[in-house]
């Protein structure tokens, strides 16, 4: 069985104070990478979708409900499937408690292309909460990148709304996907981010103070 080599406390700390170098510089990287994705262009929406969810059709803006920016994870669910991603599923999992995303003015969901009575199943088996909405008949997965050839990908788009205008402004897959799940890490993916002072941010971008607008789940009031 692997066990790393031992060395005294002194050259313990000493390694690791230069990881800890290496990590803090990786972070500022991070940092500088969230404010230039925060300012990238965006693509209007320009196809009127439309989606289902339970016995209700939807709209793109209807995602929203009724917020600035959307998160949409495209899970790999294709009509008539017998397998379920586990993958996919595995990321869903991890999702955390969406008000914390829904407290910065962004709302959470999933896409996928099957029927919604076949996503119904799975989210139940599942036990999962989070909105998942069908694309069915629609050419919502092959415009986004992730129905290609016939065949299904995953991944994850962030979109804003200007009242009824929906833009599309960042998308990622493959191992993009694999570092996400924490509120955090998604806020980074969007055009507002985590809305904080110390964020190097587009003018316009609401900002409050960080920490000041952390709560327990139940008591945002969103």
């Amino acid at each position: 069985m692997y066990v790393p080599d031992t060395v005294s406390p002194a050259e313990w700390n000493a390694a690791h104070e230069e990881l800890l170098a290496k990590e803090k510089e990786l972070t500022r990287v991070q940092d500088r990478l969230a404010a230039e994705r925060r300012r990238q262009p965006a693509v209007r929406m320009s196809e009127e979708y439309v989606f289902t969810g339970g016995s209700r059709e939807f709209s793109l803006a209807d995602l929203f409900e009724g917020r600035r920016q959307l998160i949409v994870y495209h899970f790999m669910l294709p009509p008539g499937a017998e397998h379920q991603c586990e993958g996919c599923s595995m990321f869903v999992d991890n999702l955390g408690q969406p008000e914390h995303l829904n407290a910065r003015d962004t709302t959470l969901a999933v896409v996928s292309r099957a029927p919604y009575p076949e996503i119904a199943a799975v989210r139940e088996r599942m036990g999962w909460t989070v909105p998942w909405y069908s694309s069915f008949g629609s050419g919502f997965n092959e415009d986004m990148g992730v129905t290609v050839d016939g065949g299904e990908n995953f991944g994850l788009s962030v979109f804003i709304r200007d009242e009824d205008a929906v833009y599309r402004t960042y998308f990622t897959q493959g191992r993009g996907v694999e570092k996400l799940g924490t509120s955090w890490s998604l806020l980074d993916l969007t055009p507002l981010g985590r809305q904080e002072l110390w964020e190097d941010s587009p003018e316009g971008v609401p900002q409050s103070a960080p920490y000041a607008w952390w709560r327990l789940r139940d008591e945002y009031g969103t």
